[in-house]
């Protein structure tokens, strides 16, 4: 894990080294979400899915962009008394472009089916379906947000409300993330994240704190087709260890506004979910 945290603070040196400006669509003009950047301007389309780490780049202007888990399968690591399942239909994740460097965002859990069975029986024994906790999340880029040099870095906050009764967590979450990624050429990019949570544990009625470090490497094969590797990491005040995946996402660039993507979250220890996901993304 020491090998991830000193990655992370050698990614701003390593953006210094920026490759020669290119243009950038917002040189003739200031953009806001009365005012939309044009559609033949779009940047290249940056979402935070599919993997844990995150984008540091914003939506344009005035446009939407929905990212959603079409369907996403979450069974709990084996090391816990009781198995959890958890299954996300529809989990959307609804982004406008307020300005250059900021978007609004509502995470939108449609449709979330939880279920629990205590190691000794042969069957799920409890079951809760529904809508799930809503989450308002604010994105600001300090750097690279319009994609002239090859560092970009932005700060993600974010606070999740307890609108899924029995389907979430029960109480206010709050949490913060930094986002990093570096241009390795034309076809590699680094990224990178730190992330902390204020979570709340439903059973104890009690909060704890989450960290969330990760790094990730996209390569794009061609210009249709790319692929996420991810190295995660999470540790919490509550069980006090570490849990680490490594996670593989096949990407699908079938036009500029539109990409599919599904994936894996494969444990690399026993009390690390695995999770297993089909998801799009769309822009307006």
């Amino acid at each position: 894990m020491k090998q991830l945290f000193y990655l992370f603070l050698l990614l701003p040196i390593l953006g210094r080294a920026q490759a020669p400006p290119r243009s950038s669509p917002y040189d003739s003009a200031h953009f806001s979400w009365r005012k939309p950047v044009p559609r033949n301007r779009l940047r290249e389309l940056q979402p935070d899915r599919p993997g844990v780490t995150e984008s540091p780049f914003t939506v344009d202007a005035g446009h939407f962009q929905l990212e959603m888990d079409a369907l996403r399968l979450i069974n709990s690591g084996s090391g816990n008394d009781d198995k959890n399942r958890e299954l996300h239909l529809a989990y959307s994740m609804l982004k406008l472009g307020l300005s250059r460097r900021t978007d609004l965002q509502l995470e939108v859990p449609l449709y979330s089916v939880a279920k629990q069975r205590p190691t000794d029986a042969d069957d799920w024994q409890e079951r809760n379906a529904g809508f799930g906790d809503v989450t308002v999340r604010v994105k600001h880029n300090f750097v690279g947000d319009d994609q002239q040099g090859t560092f970009a870095m932005s700060v993600i906050g974010y606070v999740r409300l307890p609108s899924g009764g029995a389907v979430g967590d029960g109480g206010m979450e709050y949490g913060v993330v930094l986002p990093l990624d570096v241009e390795l050429s034309d076809k590699a990019n680094l990224e990178a994240q730190l992330g902390a949570e204020l979570n709340y544990d439903r059973e104890t009625g009690s909060r704890y704190v989450r960290f969330m470090p990760s790094t990730a490497l996209e390569y794009d094969f061609t210009e249709k087709f790319g692929l996420v590797t991810e190295a995660v990491a999470l540790w919490n005040t509550e069980q006090r260890r570490w849990l680490a995946s490594t996670n593989i996402a096949p990407i699908f660039k079938l036009t500029p506004n539109l990409q599919l993507d599904l994936g894996t979250h494969l444990a690399l220890n026993r009390l690390t979910d695995r999770e297993y996901l089909v998801g799009v993304t769309f822009r307006r």
